[in-house]
């Protein structure tokens, strides 16, 4: 659960400006001038901190330019991790844990996400990094759901395709939400088309089991 910025101590909140002060540079000149034009140096310049400072709270340019999607999965890994989470009902611990996670995200990361977003769309470098960030973060919340519910489910390849499914469902309400018009793109309507697309996903494991 992300922590109300007021009640952190000093120190944090430092810390925390100067990421925020990191990501929106960084996604303003990348989007101006383009990824690969725009150096590690100049980035620090522009926000007025060291090298030293930078690698304190990144590891890379990929990963101040994918802040905005590494945040929404780090804050869906600690909900998965954190709440119950039935068996029985673990499809839609899966997606109520992507629902609790974006609502959390701070003001303006939809708009945040979309340069990021854009940027990875036309940037090699960025979209290969993306679909490792995806891999891991996948990996990882198998292996959690797994830990916890040791000797209660089938199997990690099961667990994996209920994951997939519901990041089928997640891409697919992203890309609506990415294409259509700046005025419909904040953060109720990725809602609303989140629930639509999960909305479908009877029918298709309907569809699914015919064929089978």
């Amino acid at each position: 659960m992300q922590k109300d910025p007021k009640k952190l101590p000093l120190r944090e909140r430092k810390k925390l400006r100067t990421r925020q002060a990191l990501v929106n540079t960084a996604l303003e000149l990348f989007t101006a001038r383009g990824f690969t034009a725009v150096t590690l140096d100049e980035l620090v310049d522009a926000v007025e901190i060291s090298k030293r400072t930078f690698f304190r709270t990144f590891t890379s340019k990929e990963d101040v330019a994918l802040a905005p999607e590494k945040e929404l999965w780090a804050a869906y890994s600690a909900y998965i991790e954190g709440r119950p989470l039935p068996s029985e009902h673990l499809f839609g611990a899966y997606k109520d844990a992507l629902f609790a996670a974006l609502e959390q995200m701070a003001d303006g990361w939809e708009q945040r996400f979309l340069a990021s977003r854009s940027l990875a769309d036309r940037t090699p470098a960025l979209t290969a990094h993306s679909l490792r960030h995806c891999s891991e973060v996948s990996a990882n919340v198998v292996r959690i759901v797994a830990d916890r519910l040791a000797g209660q489910h089938p199997g990690h390849a099961e667990l994996r395709m209920l994951l997939d499914l519901m990041l089928a469902a997640w891409h697919c309400a992203l890309e609506t939400w990415t294409s259509s018009d700046a005025a419909q793109q904040d953060r109720a309507a990725l809602i609303q088309h989140m629930r639509k697309a999960f909305a479908v996903i009877p029918a298709v494991a309907a569809a699914a089991a015919l064929d089978s």
